[in-house]
This record gives structure tokens, C-alpha cells and sequence, in this order.
């Protein structure tokens, strides 16, 4: 098949992409700049300059190819409902592109606040509580007879560059001191990895169903304090319950229960993930963390949760001006701590 993918050089997109040319398929992907057109030309697919307001563009490029997977969606969430306005619209433009045609389109969207206090299903659908309406206009083209589809993505879709939500509780907890659960820290997270996502669209698109819905959930629920429990491991930082205040305009996702099973999405497609775990993911520093604030913790997490690999005893760092820190002891000039060079960095440290 040649499909044509929006969002062909984000996070999921890109890697949407080399699942299908790594399986065959041809792929035509949307890019914004030439920067990004460049690097999908570098992985074997073509590409088509525009955005999700290019309409023109949207329509053309959807009726050269065989099926459609949209990806695309601005994240800002300073203008949410905007941009979810946006997406409907070229849910709408894609799909009207196909009309008559046996082609098909997947949709993306998301499990999120699908059921409280239980596993959401595929039969689930979205409360309304979300301005986010990919779902309804996905159910608008299959009243029209479009072959439209949904894939929802768990609300941690994770792998190295994720600027998802846990990234942003590292952020919050490196911010703050402290990485922080609401109130017991039961509610719980679906989890899945990039590549586990990728394969479920390219095994959706090639079933072509119409009004479906599909899970890309690996790890059904996992708890926010185990979660808040790893970030503090990670971080060296001590883990706490905190209000709700605490995280700002990020409370509702951080105590949101999005736990969700993939059962029927498994069994229909015959979808097994194998990717790497959440915790395996984000993995704490190889390094010991400074006794400085946790603004002077730069170094990254390099070392698996479990089974952190041993730490070799470092020297103290000699700056021009180091100061005794107490009896036998030296630190950095700066105040990073020992084992830190003046540009509080910890010598030797892992990069990777």
C-alpha cells in the first residue's frame, strides 16, 4: 500500500513510518518544514510540505494513496480546544478524500478518561469531559461510509525523546524538590512503547474495518506513586503525596485513572507487545545525584531502574578556589558537590 501519514516526523508518526516501509509499504508523509522533509526522504519515504490548515494539500495527497494513518495534532496546550477545532477539520478533509473508496483512515486519539475505577475497553467512548473530538469525527466519516478507524494511544507512549507526561513530572520533580502523587497515589496510567504503537497502526490499517476502535495499551495500569516512586528513585529526591495545586495546570492528568485493557485490540489483530516496560524506559542516573539543590542534578538517567549498574569511586574535582566541605573532604568551588567538575557535571558520567 502507499499511505499517506500526517505527523510523519513527530514522536509516534516517525516511527509509524518505518514500520511501513520496514513492512513494504510505500509512504508519503506530511512535514512542515523541509528540514523534516529531508529527514523522511533519508528513511525511504516521500514527502509533502504542509500543515493541518493546508487543506488543498491534505485532500490531494490522501486521494494518491492506498490509506491514510493521521498522526498530527499541535500539543500546545495553552490553545487545546483551538487545536482540537483544527484536527476535526482535516479528520473531515482526509475523509472526504476517500468518499466512494474502499481505502482506509485511521484516526488517532486517546484512552484517557474513558472510565474511572475500572479498565476502559474498546466498547468505551469518550465522556465529552475532553474538547478533543477526533473520535466524533472519525464516526462521522463511517456514517458516510469512509473505512475510518480509531486508534487510541495510551496516555504514556514512551521511548528516548518522549516530552509526554512522564517527562513532565521529571520536569515538575526536578522544579520542585520532591516527586509528588495526589492523595494515596492509586489512580492508575495504561502504558505502551513507541514500537509496540507503531506495529498496531500498520496491523489496523492492513485490516481496513470500519468504526473500530483499538488499544495501544501494554501495560494496563500502572499506579502514579509507583511511577512518582521511580522519578524519586531516579532523581534522588524524597517522593511525597501533594495537593493537587502541587502540579498546576497538570493536576487533572496527574490524578486522572486511565488503567485500560487491550484485550480485544490483542485478540482481533493478533497484537503482542514487546517493547520495553514504562520503568524500563526512563531509567535513573548511572551517578550519584550532588547534596546541592536539584537544579544542579544534570546528569541523565542512564542505568536501568533495577539493576543499576555498580558506581566507580570517583575523585573530587579540583577548581581554581575549592573550599573545605569537612574533615577529609573537598568541593567543587560552585557548591556542586563532590565527584563534580566546576561545571557541575559528574566526571565520567554517561551521555548515552
Amino acid at each position: 500500500m502507499r499511505v499517506f501519514v500526517t505527523g510523519a516526523t513527530g514522536f509516534v508518526g516517525s516511527a509509524v513510518v518505518q514500520e511501513l516501509i520496514g513492512h513494504g509499504h510505500q509512504v508519503l508523509g506530511l512535514s512542515r518544514s523541509s528540514a523534516g522533509a529531508t529527514q523522511l526522504e533519508a528513511g525511504g519515504a516521500e514527502a509533502v510540505l504542509g500543515t493541518l490548515d493546508d487543506h488543498d494539500i491534505l485532500a490531494a495527497s490522501a486521494a494518491a494513496c492506498d490509506g491514510v494513518i493521521h498522526t498530527a495534532f499541535n500539543h500546545d496546550f495553552s490553545r487545546f480546544a483551538e487545536n482540537a477545532r483544527q484536527d476535526g477539520r482535516a479528520i473531515g478533509v482526509l475523509g472526504e478524500a476517500l468518499e466512494g473508496t474502499t481505502k482506509p483512515i485511521l484516526v488517532t486519539s486517546g484512552t484517557a478518561m474513558l472510565a474511572t475505577g475500572r479498565l476502559a475497553t474498546e466498547d468505551d467512548r469518550p465522556s465529552g469531559v475532553s474538547p478533543r473530538i477526533s473520535e466524533p469525527s472519525a464516526d462521522a466519516l463511517a456514517a458516510k461510509g469512509v473505512r475510518a478507524s480509531v486508534v487510541r494511544l495510551a496516555p504514556t507512549t514512551h521511548d528516548a525523546g518522549d516530552h509526554g507526561f512522564v517527562p513532565m513530572l521529571i520536569n515538575l520533580a526536578r522544579e520542585t524538590g520532591v516527586a509528588a502523587y495526589i492523595g494515596e497515589g492509586e489512580n492508575r496510567w495504561a502504558a505502551v512503547h513507541r514500537s509496540d504503537a507503531a506495529r498496531l497502526y500498520r496491523l489496523a490499517l492492513e485490516r481496513g474495518a470500519v468504526g473500530e476502535r483499538y488499544h495501544a495499551v501494554a501495560e494496563e495500569a500502572v499506579p502514579m506513586k509507583a511511577i512518582a516512586t521511580a522519578i524519586g528513585k531516579g532523581l534522588g529526591l524524597p517522593v511525597e503525596s501533594r495537593p493537587a495545586e502541587h502540579f498546576g495546570w497538570f493536576a487533572m492528568f496527574a490524578g486522572m485513572d486511565a488503567a485500560t485493557s487491550a484485550a480485544w485490540t490483542r485478540d482481533t489483530l493478533g497484537w503482542t507487545p514487546t517493547g520495553p516496560s514504562l520503568m524500563r524506559t526512563w531509567r535513573p542516573p548511572a551517578t550519584s545525584r550532588p547534596s546541592g539543590p536539584p537544579s544542579r542534578a544534570r546528569g541523565r538517567w542512564v542505568a536501568p531502574i533495577r539493576g543499576r549498574r555498580r558506581e566507580r569511586a570517583r575523585k573530587p574535582c579540583r577548581p581554581r578556589s575549592p573550599r573545605r566541605a569537612g574533615p577529609g573532604s573537598r568541593e567543587c568551588g560552585r557548591g556542586a558537590g563532590p565527584g563534580w567538575t566546576c561545571g557541575n557535571r559528574p566526571r565520567g558520567s554517561s551521555t548515552s
